[in-house]
C-alpha cells in the first residue's frame, strides 16, 4: 500500500475479488424478494376477491370465506415477516462487504466483525426461508376443493366394503 497516493491496484483487485462472494448472495437474496412480493401481491388480490364474496354469500359457502379470509390474514402476516428478514439480510450483507472494504483497504483488522455480521446475515436468511415454507404450507392448508370436482367414484356399499377388507 502507497501510503502517499491509497491503496496500489493488486489490494484493490484482491478487495474486489473478495467482495464479489458475497455479492452472489445479494443476488440470491434479491431473487428471494421477487418470489416472496410476488406472493404477496397474489395474497393480497385473493383478500379482496374474497371481502367481496363476504356479502354475497351465506351458510357454508359464508363460513368458507371467512375461514379462507383468516387464513390470507396469517399468510400476509408470514409473507411480510419472511421479506422483512430478507431486507435485514441482505442489508447485513452490505454491511459485510463495506467491512471487507474497510478492512482490506486499510490497516483494520476485524475478521471477527465480517464473520460475525455474516452468520446474523445466514440467520437472517434461514428465517426467511423458515417463513416462506410455513406460508406455503398455510397457502396449500387454505386450498379447498368441493368434492363434486374430483369426480370421486361413489363409496361402495357398505356389505362390499366389508368384502374387501375380509371380514
Amino acid at each position: 500500500m502507497d501510503d502517499k497516493f491509497g491503496p496500489d491496484l493488486a489490494a484493490v483487485i484482491s478487495v474486489l475479488q473478495t467482495a464479489l462472494t458475497p455479492a452472489f448472495l445479494l443476488v440470491a437474496v434479491g431473487s428471494l424478494l421477487n418470489v416472496l412480493t410476488g406472493r404477496l401481491s397474489r395474497i393480497v388480490d385473493r383478500s379482496r376477491d374474497l371481502q367481496r364474496q363476504y356479502a354475497e354469500t351465506e351458510g357454508q359457502a359464508h363460513d368458507r370465506v371467512v375461514t379462507e379470509l383468516r387464513i390470507i390474514e396469517k399468510r400476509m402476516r408470514v409473507v411480510g415477516s419472511s421479506i422483512l428478514c430478507a431486507v435485514l439480510s441482505a442489508i447485513s450483507v452490505c454491511i459485510m462487504i463495506v467491512v471487507l472494504f474497510v478492512m482490506g483497504l486499510t490497516n483494520f483488522s476485524a475478521a471477527w466483525i465480517a464473520v460475525a455480521v455474516f452468520m446474523l446475515a445466514l440467520a437472517l436468511l434461514s428465517a426467511c426461508l423458515f417463513q416462506f415454507v410455513h406460508e406455503i404450507r398455510l397457502a396449500t392448508y387454505a386450498i379447498y376443493v368441493p368434492e363434486e370436482y374430483l369426480e370421486l367414484p361413489p363409496p361402495p356399499p357398505p356389505a362390499e366394503r366389508k368384502r374387501r377388507r375380509g371380514v
